[in-house]
């Protein structure tokens, strides 16, 4: 199977997390533990609905799948599974504190961060061997974030945080690939709602009101949350998390584009450049992936003169 299609679902999960901010900004007035708790309730009944009506013989494939492994594979599978409901729920709410009360620009920097953990903790843990060019890119990447980080030290605190709980996300779940990538992300949510469900009476604030609340909630669910998600797990399949990890940054470049223009946020030129060394860590990162096809074509063109 060519890979193509892993690193357009990366890419299209990615790009789609870019304009979070959209559906996210409108919401500030309200708590974020009260966004993430409808935020996972409402993504848990969703996916439950459509596992139920529209993927019943697959759930019943994948259980009787799981009943057929040895002991230690279904432990490491429940493990890994609920252990990604972990990362993905703090993620979630560090990610909603630091869009809504820190700055846009610290919630882009978190996943700028992200991608250079993300090919540590791959190269450490999962063995995922790197090119002498992706360890310059990871160089490149890290330098940037260095020259973002300088006078800007609360921005950091909050962003490596944000970047490690997803960098742990994107690790564990390469090497959860015994079940549907679908029918895991629900676990997951189910899994995150259960630890919330305790918290909700004593830290929610009153039931919103408002339709804009309830709307930028949908929106959030099925486009910033499902979507992308199961994107991003679907890619996992095919490509390594450290090439995975790698293409989180075009989620903080288009979140660094809506800061300056749409947002107005004070942008320098120190973070202009470190924004342009990310990009140039991007094509070096990929070389392979971009040049690779032209090097293919001539020995194609050469067959053809024989």
């Amino acid at each position: 199977m060519r890979p193509n299609k892993y690193y357009l679902a990366a890419f299209s999960a990615f790009f789609i997390w870019g304009f979070f901010s959209l559906a996210l900004k409108p919401l500030h007035n309200y708590p974020s533990l009260d966004i993430l708790f409808y935020r996972v309730f409402f993504s848990v009944v969703l996916m439950v609905i459509i596992n139920v009506i529209f993927r019943r013989n697959i759930m019943v494939q994948n259980w009787n799948h799981f009943k057929s492994m040895t002991a230690k594979q279904k432990q490491s599978v429940i493990t890994l599974t609920l252990g990604g409901g972990v990362f993905l729920s703090s993620n979630w709410f560090v990610f909603i504190y630091v869009m809504n009360h820190v700055s846009v620009k610290a919630a882009s920097l978190a996943y700028m961060i992200c991608p250079i953990l993300t090919t540590i903790l791959a190269f450490l843990i999962l063995k995922e061997k790197l090119s002498k060019w992706q360890w310059v890119a990871v160089l490149i990447s890290a330098f940037s974030c260095i020259l973002l980080s300088l006078n800007h030290f609360k921005d950091i605190f909050y962003s490596l945080i944000t970047a490690a709980t997803y960098a742990m996300y994107l690790v564990s779940q390469r090497k959860n690939s015994e079940l549907d990538k679908l029918l895991v992300l629900t676990i997951q949510l189910v899994f995150t709602a259960i630890i919330l469900l305790p918290f909700y009476p004593n830290y929610s604030g009153d039931l919103p009101t408002e339709l804009l609340f309830y709307a930028c909630l949908l929106v959030i669910v099925v486009f910033f949350t499902i979507i992308p998600l199961f994107l991003n797990l679907y890619a996992l399949k095919g490509i390594n998390s450290s090439e995975v990890g790698i293409m989180i940054y075009i989620n903080p470049i288009i979140g660094f584009l809506l800061a300056i223009f749409y947002y107005d946020e004070n942008v320098s030129s120190l973070q202009l450049f470190s924004y342009f060394l990310i990009i140039i860590s991007i094509v070096v990162f990929n070389e392979k992936l971009i040049f690779s096809r032209k090097s293919k074509s001539i020995p194609a063109e050469i067959e053809g003169l024989k």
